[in-house]
């Protein structure tokens, strides 16, 4: 009988212990700094405040380390919630047909609710349920954050449920794993690619929308948290381009801290999730990576997990195994279908029909009539946008996709491009309008493209790195090149990937026509002539029912071309060009 091996603190091998480097010193000291910083920030989120109280930012360039902890607490709170709330949501359209047609449908309308209007619910909600409290603002402007991040992300974790790879399909039933065991172990790491690029796009479009949740202006009531968002809000209300400089440099140090120690090692990391038989022979390498690799403290880590594991697998067993059928009498199911489309059919009438009471005693069912008009030369921007996004972004992205030595490079520049606030060049923007006479028309195409063409990329680049090396290889060894290669690999490997893009950069633009249609700098103002401008002026002067008239029609036009031309497109991604 071997001897057993000596047990050191925690009940862990001795051995291990005495093996502690240097490397396992710094890790730690790192994640207690980490930690005390979370305390620290944290604390300031439960200070007191009082809804009536104007609470003045100060832009003093000494505040801004500060506000950049407290806007990256939101940020990262709000992307662990849009997490949970991808894999739940995503897993139930996805498993659910009944389910599935009102769940992606409402995803649609999700996706085309301006944050302004969440906001306006939002901050109404959440200071009545924390009275006397920084915390409901706190809530507030995180939930706004995460309506900018979670929609993106779970379309895309919806699309790679639904287009599972056949193999990886009958491995899961061959092997009869449980429902649990082939969500954690199949489907996550075979979305795992998608969801770490739509995540990281995800947290580029919280960074956008970072000034409008940190500085709310609801009802002609100003509220404002500490954070870089409202500190470039004040100075640019100031007309102070030397604070408004502090600000953009902040949130570039920011930007590219959080790339270089958070989204660097996710993505190489999410490499060895990659559906490949033959080996890639360039692999995305991060330093950070490399030197967590080194530590002792993920082995520790996993040992103690290990129970965890064991019993959410036994827990699992009760939902049932993989390759269990589901029978169902065809009549019994027509019955059960026909009673769900009639109690769904009657709350959504009933809804309506109590939406339009509220609109025809406030303001008559005209006030319809200038939003719907408007919203045409809104529709109008948005396309353009998204043609000129594809044809410029998608061989890029492709490029960027099969190099890992490319994405090296670009990715870095590109997380940049995408996490920069774009309403912080706005007053550069306003300033260069007014000297080139360039109509905000015009120019609020560049300035939503600023913040919603980046979808497109980060997709194709997604869907490029997902195509298997062996078949790229295989293209090589036939000498298939030009076009006949964008037609016989790329465009079939990427166009999954392209069109959850095209969605999200859809309605995100209609989102970024919000704050791109109306564009203020000291005393100027640009408006636009779209809806986005007509709800942001609806938000700001508290008209409810021209809000909910423009969110409405807003949402309308967005559903519409979402089932006219995008679900198509998905449909055809779904059966003929999935990996």
């Amino acid at each position: 009988m071997s001897p057993r091996t000596p047990k050191g603190p925690g009940g862990f091998p001795g051995s291990w212990v005495s093996r502690v480097s240097w490397v396992d010193a710094v890790v730690a000291a790192a994640v207690l700094v980490l930690l005390y910083l979370v305390l620290r920030v944290g604390h300031g989120t439960t200070v007191s405040f009082s809804p009536t109280e104007n609470v003045r930012v100060d832009t003093d360039p000494a505040r801004l380390p500060y506000d950049a902890a407290r806007s990256l607490l939101r940020m990262f709170v709000a992307l662990g919630l849009s997490v949970v709330f991808t894999f739940g949501y995503a897993y139930a359209a996805a498993k659910s047909r009944r389910l599935e047609r009102i769940l992606i449908p409402a995803l649609d309308i999700l996706q085309s609710v301006p944050v302004l209007a969440f906001l306006t619910v939002a901050v109404t909600g959440f200071i009545a349920l924390f009275p006397g409290s920084m915390l409901g603002l706190e809530c507030a402007s995180i939930f706004a954050i995460f309506t900018s991040q979670a929609w993106n992300m779970t379309f895309g974790f919806y699309h790679s449920l639904t287009s599972l790879p056949r193999e990886l399909d009958e491995l899961s039933r061959s092997f009869r794993f449980t429902r649990w065991m082939r969500f954690w172990k199949v489907e996550v790491p075979s979305g795992m690619i998608g969801l770490v690029w739509n995540g990281m796009m995800s947290f580029g479009g919280g960074w956008f929308f970072l000034v409008a949740s940190e500085a709310i202006s609801v009802n002609n009531q100003e509220y404002t948290l500490p954070g870089v968002g409202s500190y470039a809000g004040a100075a640019i209300t100031e007309g102070d381009l030397g604070k408004v400089g502090w600000a953009i440099l902040t949130m570039a140090v920011m930007v590219i801290g959080v790339n270089f120690l958070f989204w660097r090692p996710l993505t190489a990391w999410a490499e060895k999730f990659k559906n490949e038989q033959a080996e890639a022979g360039e692999v995305q390498r991060s330093a950070v990576l490399d030197f967590l690799r080194r530590s002792h403290w993920p082995q520790l880590l996993g040992r103690a997990l290990r129970p965890v594991g064991r019993a959410l697998n036994s827990a699992g067993r009760l939902l049932g195994t993989d390759d269990r059928a589901l029978t169902v009498d065809r009549g019994r199911q027509r019955a059960g279908d026909l009673v769900f489309a009639v109690v769904v059919g009657a709350l959504v009438v009933w809804g309506l029909v109590d939406l339009l009471g509220y609109l025809h005693d406030k303001a008559g069912l005209g006030v319809f009539g200038e939003p719907i008009l408007l919203g045409l030369a809104t529709l109008a921007r948005v396309v353009v946008l998204v043609v000129l996004a594809t044809l410029i972004w998608v061989p890029i992205g492709v490029k960027i996709g099969f190099s890992p030595r490319l994405t090296r490079i670009a990715q870095p520049i590109v997380q940049v491009l995408a996490s920069f606030p774009a309403n912080f060049l706005f007053p550069l923007a306003v300033w260069f309008f007014l000297k080139a006479g360039i109509s905000i028309d015009v120019g609020g195409i560049l300035l939503m493209a600023l913040g919603a063409q980046w979808y497109i990329l980060f997709n194709t680049i997604a869907g490029a790195m997902a195509i298997p090396t062996d078949l790229r290889e295989a293209m090589d060894d036939l000498g298939v090149r030009g076009w006949q290669r964008w037609r016989r690999l790329i465009l079939p490997g990427i166009f999954p990937s392209y069109v959850t893009g095209g969605i999200t950069a859809s309605g995100g633009a209609w989102n970024a026509s919000i704050v791109s249609e109306v564009v203020t700098f000291g005393g100027t103002t640009l408006t636009a002539t779209g809806l986005g401008a007509y709800i942001a002026q609806a938000t700001a002067a508290g008209d409810f029912p021209k809000l909910l008239a423009g969110v409405a029609v807003m949402s309308v036009y967005v559903v519409a071309v979402n089932r006219l031309f995008w679900r198509r497109l998905y449909r055809l991604a779904e059966r003929r060009y999935a990996l």
